[in-house]
């Protein structure tokens, strides 16, 4: 693991060790990032000392075309780290790491707590094989006042003290032990259990969405499952199943 003070963006600096044969596992996590990107490729920063910035290269052996589950699966690890330490988070698809409840403070759920970009790297190392680096950032001790979007939130704001190495390291354990899991299983979702698990942490399922697709495109209608490929069913009022592969989502409070 390498610890930088800052850096532009943890996601570059492990791809570019992946190309040099870094091994599966080989962490880079930063106190701040100033260039980082999400999902979408929107601009993703982290406040210096405030936050956990930190990437981490995976080499599967399951098929790439199963890949695709990756961001899912990091989710799934991401949420259920953040419980065992006493934050109830969920997902909302794909993998938006949120506390949907209503704060104390009266803001409404979803609040955004974090999020996920997983990104393939053909890495030229030894054995010729591709590899994947997993980017997670998590917003830890930001106040309200410091806050990117007013929808956002932070450890501390949801009344949970954690100390940022020991989330490091919770989430390191999570996501090499979930992508282990489901490697071994061939990167089949079913047979491993992960679209069962991903279903159970998704809150979105159920809800009454607007998905806002790549293109200016819409779709409103009631997020019924996540598909065997990732994708999210949505059903709209005139009764037809829509599956969305990208794009924002918005949970809705009013009826269709």
């Amino acid at each position: 693991m390498v610890v930088v003070d800052s850096t532009g963006s943890t996601n570059a600096d492990v791809a570019d060790q992946a190309a040099e044969g870094a091994p599966a596992g080989f962490t880079v996590v930063a106190h701040e990032q100033v260039s980082g990107r999400g999902r979408l490729d929107r601009v993703w920063t982290s406040a210096a000392g405030a936050g956990v910035a930190m990437s981490v290269l995976v080499r599967p052996s399951a098929p790439v075309a199963q890949w695709g589950w990756l961001p899912l699966l990091t989710g799934v690890a991401v949420v259920n780290a953040c419980r065992e330490l006493g934050l109830s988070a969920t997902l909302k698809w794909p993998n938006d790491v949120i506390v949907e409840a209503d704060g104390a403070d009266g803001r409404p759920g979803p609040r955004k707590l974090g999020g996920i970009l997983v990104q393939r790297v053909d890495a030229a190392d030894v054995d010729g094989s591709v590899a994947a680096v997993i980017g997670i950032g998590l917003n830890v001790d930001l106040r309200i006042d410091e806050l990117p979007i007013p929808t956002a939130t932070s450890f501390r704001l949801e009344g949970v003290s954690v100390e940022r190495e020991l989330l490091v390291a919770r989430l390191l354990n999570a996501v090499m032990s979930a992508v282990q899991g489901w490697d071994a299983d061939g990167g089949d979702v079913v047979t491993s259990g992960l679209r069962d698990r991903y279903r159970g942490l998704c809150s979105t399922i159920g809800q009454l969405v607007r998905a806002e697709r790549p293109g200016g495109s819409s779709v409103t209608g009631r997020a019924v499952d996540v598909e065997l490929s990732g994708g999210l069913a949505i059903q709209t009022s005139d009764g037809q199943m829509i599956v969305v592969t990208a794009g924002d989502i918005v949970h809705l409070r009013t009826a269709i």
